[in-house]
């Protein structure tokens, strides 16, 4: 019975380890298909305008960036994930340890400045930021390329949605501020449970709050990371107030997004080798924290 349990229960934490990744994957794509629906079929309201040329150039130009965004988002996504940053596989030199080394007794093994262990991943993570559970993986050296750009289109293209469900908006509030109105922006699934609303209405108010709550949500971890990467930190060293890491602007945009950091956010095919091994880090400050 004990090791029916356990096996149970090891099969509903690994369901509830990908919830979030197929959670975020079904958003995407609904907020995506909900997106293509505004502009191939709602827009342009005009009557006079649906068929004109003008029309379907525009119609072709948001479809292509929206898509264009939507292809980032998912591409550093499956590399952010396939891209493990722990020590796994990974020389950690044989010179002994430094100053800033530490000794893991979970892995049993000297890690390096930076690196420290995660018990959801259950291993040491080489410049370990933080554990996204959004990915189930950790944001470490060698991903934190993979994580900032799908931020970037994340942001992006949430922004870009919410802009287009401001029509939704005006349309629920055609007809005055009115209870139902407001309830039907903050509380859409009351009123379809409740039978206030039909299904087609409930899916665009739920959609355009979901745009409006994600942006602000990306916003403020997009925004969170960049100060973090122009300071040179990591967000455990916010934490502690340290900065001996930081090379300034251009080198800590070097150190966190490859020698290519100018380029490597536009497609994440782009080459954008690392100039450090995640192992040795050149200090700038003290490494004690500061009181």
């Amino acid at each position: 019975m004990t090791g029916f349990a356990s096996q149970v229960f090891c099969k509903v934490e690994r369901v509830c380890h990908h919830l979030p990744v197929l959670l975020n994957t079904f958003l995407v794509f609904s907020i995506t298909g909900e997106v293509s629906y505004l502009v191939v079929v709602e827009a342009p309201l005009e009557p006079d305008q649906k068929k004109t040329t003008w029309s379907g150039r525009w119609k072709s130009v948001h479809l292509l960036a929206q898509y264009f965004m939507l292809l980032n988002i998912c591409w550093n996504a499956l590399l952010f994930i396939k891209t493990s940053p722990s020590i796994r596989g990974v020389f950690l030199g044989g010179e002994g340890v430094g100053q800033g080394w530490r000794f893991c007794y979970t892995c049993e093994t000297h890690t390096p400045p930076r690196c420290s262990h995660c018990y959801d991943c259950k291993v040491c993570v080489l410049r370990r930021d933080h554990h996204c559970v959004f990915f189930g993986q950790c944001v470490g050296f060698s991903n934190y390329r993979y994580f900032l750009s799908c931020l970037l289109f994340m942001w992006s293209g949430l922004l870009y949605a919410t802009v287009m469900n401001a029509e939704v908006f005006i349309v629920i509030l055609k007809e005055g501020v009115t209870i139902h109105s407001v309830l039907l922006m903050l509380i859409p699934w009351i009123m379809l449970i409740s039978g206030q609303v039909s299904a087609r209405a409930f899916a665009f108010a739920f959609i355009a709050d979901t745009c409006v709550v994600g942006f602000l949500l990306v916003s403020a971890f997009f925004f969170f990371h960049l100060i973090l990467m122009f300071r040179g930190q990591t967000t455990r060293e916010w934490y502690s107030t340290r900065r001996p890491y930081n090379l300034g602007v251009l080198g800590n945009l070097r150190h966190s997004l490859g020698l290519r950091w100018y380029l490597c956010w536009l497609c994440p095919l782009i080459s954008s080798p690392l100039p450090g091994d995640g192992i040795n880090f050149q200090v700038t400050g003290s490494l004690e924290p500061t009181r």
